[in-house]
């Protein structure tokens, strides 16, 4: 079995060779996507005015979720920043997956933000 700090650092180079060829603007900003064992976190992000538009996480009180580490948890996030990015005039944006396959509770997320009304 690799170790936790191998795994996440590998995980940090996949993640940045994602994000040489993505970049959120103000016209499709980037859906940024962390997970850890126990929570998931989303973010709209305009890369281009260095801004956070919406975000959304089951560590916040606003969730009113007890476990975060679920699928279940997953698509009530997903649905949550797609409901306030759509409430700050954000349709379209650019999916960043963080380095983690796509698959699970990632997964879960993007198909619950879609669902909700985001295009990708």
């Amino acid at each position: 079995m690799i170790p936790q700090n191998e795994r996440n650092r590998t995980r940090q180079v996949v993640h940045n060779r994602i994000r040489a060829k993505i970049q959120g603007s103000s016209a499709r900003p980037r859906l940024n996507v962390y997970r850890s064992l126990n929570h998931i976190y989303a973010q709209v992000i305009d890369d281009a005015a260095q801004v956070t538009i919406a975000s959304a996480s089951t560590a916040g009180k606003s969730a009113k979720i007890k476990t975060g580490g679920n699928l279940a948890a997953a698509k009530q996030i997903g649905k949550m920043i797609a409901e306030l990015a759509r409430e700050k005039g954000v349709k379209r944006v650019v999916f960043d997956r963080g380095g983690y396959l796509y698959h699970g509770r990632v997964k879960a997320l993007a198909d619950s933000a879609r669902e909700a009304g985001l295009e990708f």
